[in-house]
């Protein structure tokens, strides 16, 4: 056998053992990383719609899904909130936020559950001062409805992050989409509702 031979046989031996110890390390730690999703995805819910006692996912016909919050684990009267995920393209990564909204219209919260932009710049989006308990510019959204979710260069009241505009406007638009789209759907007063 040529030298060639040999090295390409070894090679391919050893990628094979490489693709089985990756997938049984896959097949160990699934399990965990399903649960930790779930666990992180509870908290953020409590954290955008804390009001309510019990929240319900629920899935249109379309396949979109929102989750409906209640005051009480009584789901028969009518929600308090609702909450849903909103995907926006960042600078270098899609981020992915969850927002909480009163019927009213009124977000009670919002928070970034991934993103993968520069540090030091658009990675802000998700920083928590010092003494601070939660992002600074997170909770700029909090109290705010349809029409003042932009960003401050585009006539808005939220605070763009230094350097970062373009993460600071795809959270922004993003949310502002999720929540034209509850509008549309009669989930949540629109501006000219809430105003009679």
């Amino acid at each position: 056998m040529s030298y060639t031979i040999k090295l390409a046989v070894t090679l391919g031996i050893v990628c094979i053992i490489a693709a089985f110890a990756l997938g049984g390390v896959y097949e160990i730690t699934k399990g965990r990383i399903a649960f930790e999703r779930e666990r992180v995805m509870k908290e953020a819910l409590q954290n955008v719609l804390p009001r309510a006692k019990n929240i319900i996912q629920t899935t249109t016909p379309e396949g979109k899904v929102y989750f409906r919050g209640f005051a009480a684990e009584d789901t028969s009267a009518a929600p308090v909130g609702y909450a849903i995920l909103a995907y926006g393209k960042g600078y270098s990564s899609t981020i992915q936020a969850l927002v909480g909204v009163e019927k009213s219209g009124e977000i009670t919260g919002i928070q970034i559950l991934f993103q993968q932009e520069t540090p030091g710049l658009g990675a802000k989006a998700e920083e928590v001062l010092y003494g601070e308990t939660d992002s600074w510019f997170q909770r700029q959204f909090k109290g705010a409805s349809g029409l003042e979710v932009a960003v401050d260069k585009d006539g808005g009241k939220i605070q763009s992050i230094t350097g970062a505009t373009i993460t600071s406007r795809a959270v922004a638009n993003s949310i502002k989409s999720e929540m034209e789209w509850l509008k549309k759907e009669g989930l949540i007063l629109s501006e000219s509702d809430r105003l009679y």
